[in-house]
């Protein structure tokens, strides 16, 4: 039962409990004053006595004989005067309770229409795709200061809150990305420098080059970050994008990695026309293939097919399915998280950051789509990002 209709039942009970009580009071004052109306026709003066008499159809009564009967009339007449007032009393009080019924759930309604307004704001927030996207609505409610609008005025303060601490963390990841990589430029350039001198030693080039390669990958750490704190933003400028061209690009892009790693690309591609940041999607799929290629099997029959596609409830997608290791079902949900890697890669040797898959749903999000992925039967993962297709 809604709150709405407790309370109109609880007001349609305090309106019947207090129709009876009111019907209750009238039945014993009517009754009490017919008695006293009653008794009135046998009391007489004191020193006087008062005679009946009555004469109907030629039979004349008197005495006791026409107390009798007038006690019989007055009887009859209270039996059908208690009969009428109780029934068209119930009557009556059926038909009002009714109408106090509805009137209660109009009543109950425009009492809780403020507290729809916070379910409504609330709901907004729980189903945007990120939940740092919808802390932008308010409510803003309007009216008395009373409980509802303290409790309106509350939450909005809670969301202002929390908006303004995940954007402060945003800007955070940007900024800090951005000072990051001036130092790791310069460290690249001295090591690079001290390796390439002509009087340097082996030892020198082998330790140059093992810190390259712990740089390199504080670079790609790095701007992974960027693009994750830019993804996470709203998508204002949209261009059109067909995710086909993308994938020939893309694939195009990787050869080098398929063919170092012994994998081999397979391309599928039909029209799949969206909107969007080019830079970002082509990110997206990007993300997928490397994936693919890097968590792959190493004896030479490893594979990527990769297909974009326009689906039948007017979405465009991009699969990517591969070879490799089995993933349980329960660890692909971690495979969104940031910096989350599967199986037992060492986190300063590591080529990747653990954010390529975190990238992938961010940009998703931000275009409107959405990623979901499952195993593969015999090892690998399918992994699907699906956007909206464009307008024509």
């Amino acid at each position: 039962m809604t709150l709405r209709l407790r309370l109109t039942l609880m007001y349609g009970a305090v309106f019947l409990v207090a129709g009876l009580t009111l019907l209750g009071v009238t039945y014993l004052l009517f009754n009490q004053q017919l008695t006293q109306s009653f008794e009135s026709r046998y009391a007489s003066d004191p020193g006087k006595k008062k005679t009946l008499i009555f004469a109907q159809n030629g039979v004349v009564l008197t005495g006791d004989a026409a107390v009798e009967w007038l006690r019989r009339q007055e009887e009859e007449l209270r039996g059908a005067a208690v009969t009428s007032l109780l029934t068209q009393g119930a009557i009556a009080l059926a038909v009002v309770g009714g109408a106090a019924l509805g009137l209660g759930w109009v009543v109950a309604g425009r009492a809780l229409a403020p507290l729809h307004r916070v379910t409504d704001t609330a709901r907004k927030i729980a189903a945007a795709p990120m939940a740092e996207r919808g802390l932008h609505e308010r409510i803003a409610l309007e009216g008395p200061d009373d409980e509802v609008k303290q409790l309106a005025d509350t939450f909005d303060t809670m969301v202002e809150r929390l908006d303004q601490s995940f954007d402060g963390q945003r800007r955070f990841v940007a900024n800090a990305s951005h000072e990051l990589r001036t130092p790791l430029t310069l460290n690249r350039a001295l090591v690079e420098l001290a390796m390439h001198r002509r009087a340097a030693p082996p030892e020198i080039k082998e330790l140059g080059e093992s810190l390259l390669e712990i740089n390199a990958r504080h670079e790609r750490l790095i701007s992974g970050l960027l693009l994750l704190a830019r993804s996470e933003q709203e998508i204002a400028d949209r261009s059109p994008v067909d995710l086909a061209d993308v994938v020939t690009h893309v694939v195009a892009q990787t050869a080098g990695d398929a063919h170092e790693a012994k994998v081999t690309v397979y391309e599928a591609t039909a029209q799949a026309p969206t909107t969007g940041d080019a830079l970002l999607l082509e990110r997206l799929v990007h993300n997928l293939v490397e994936n693919g290629i890097r968590h792959n099997v190493d004896d030479g029959t490893g594979w990527v097919r990769v297909v974009s596609r326009t689906v039948s409830d007017g979405n465009v997608e991009v699969e990517v399915s591969n070879t490799g290791p089995s993933v349980p079902p329960y660890d692909v949900p971690l495979l969104f998280k940031p910096f989350h890697r599967h199986g037992a890669e060492r986190v300063v040797t590591a080529r990747s950051a653990g954010l390529g898959l975190s990238i992938v749903r961010s940009v998703a999000v931000a275009h409107g789509g959405d990623v979901r992925a499952r195993p593969r039967e015999g090892g690998g993962l399918i992994v699907t990002a699906s956007l909206p297709h464009a307008p024509h």
